[in-house]
């Protein structure tokens, strides 16, 4: 068993709290274990330079971690003056993941800005925002099309994510909290659309190379669970 008593193919317990954030067109708070992220969706009546007058809309992302969100103080990267390659490489993965299942000629030229706020981590932050980000932007378009601003329901299909991991002595494991991922042998982060297509796959061996069939046992996982996390995110439409 796992040190946290969940089998191998267990998510962490899954909350969406949907309307977190009154002023957003769409919001959701996800809860993934300890892990919680606040995902705002913002519509911007423009969109950037290199679509203008093109009839085609655009969704992008950013992300940030709160000073306390871990288990040390982390200074605001706004007063550092500039992102780390972490934050710039994972607001960069949120924003792909979103965009491959929007029809961005329904969305029409506007914006939408998904902001990605990591209130605690214990692991799989950007699974998360991928996960609620959806759920974000999901309820922004469905307040665009309640308004008349959208005629037709932009998005293709539901997207989510899922980190999996090989742990010493356990094997293949679904959902790594903070401790297994740091310890883990080799991690992997899967972004899937809800027909089963591919996204995106972050994998790395953390320690010596992995075989096919370990890969294979971690995709498997990963299907299995975002089967799952888009099942709870269809009941908050």
């Amino acid at each position: 068993m796992r040190h946290n008593n969940r089998l191998a193919t267990q998510l962490r317990p899954i909350k969406f709290t949907i309307g977190y954030a009154k002023h957003a067109e769409g919001s959701c708070l996800v809860q993934c274990g300890d892990t919680y992220v606040l995902c705002t969706a913002s519509v911007d009546n423009k969109v950037p330079p290199f679509l203008r007058n093109t009839g085609k809309g655009w969704v992008t992302a950013e992300y940030g971690m709160l000073p306390r969100s871990t288990n040390e103080r982390m200074d605001r990267e706004a007063a550092k003056g500039k992102q780390s390659g972490r934050t710039q490489e994972i607001q960069r993965l949120i924003g792909r993941s979103l965009r491959a299942v929007v029809d961005f000629p329904k969305l029409g030229e506007r914006q939408i800005k998904i902001d990605c706020d990591v209130l605690q981590a214990d692991g799989g932050t950007r699974t998360a925002a991928i996960t609620g980000g959806f759920l974000a932007l999901h309820h922004a378009c469905k307040k665009l099309m309640a308004e008349g601003v959208l005629s037709t329901y932009p998005l293709l299909e539901p997207v989510a994510a899922i980190s999996c991991g090989i742990i010493k002595d356990i094997g293949a494991v679904l959902d790594l909290d903070y401790s297994e991922d740091s310890t883990a042998i080799a991690d992997a982060n899967f972004v899937m659309t809800a027909s089963g297509g591919l996204v995106e796959v972050q994998a790395t061996a953390e320690d010596t190379a992995i075989s096919p069939a370990d890969f294979s046992a971690l995709l498997e996982l990963g299907q299995a669970g975002i089967r799952e996390l888009i099942e709870l995110q269809k009941a908050h439409f």
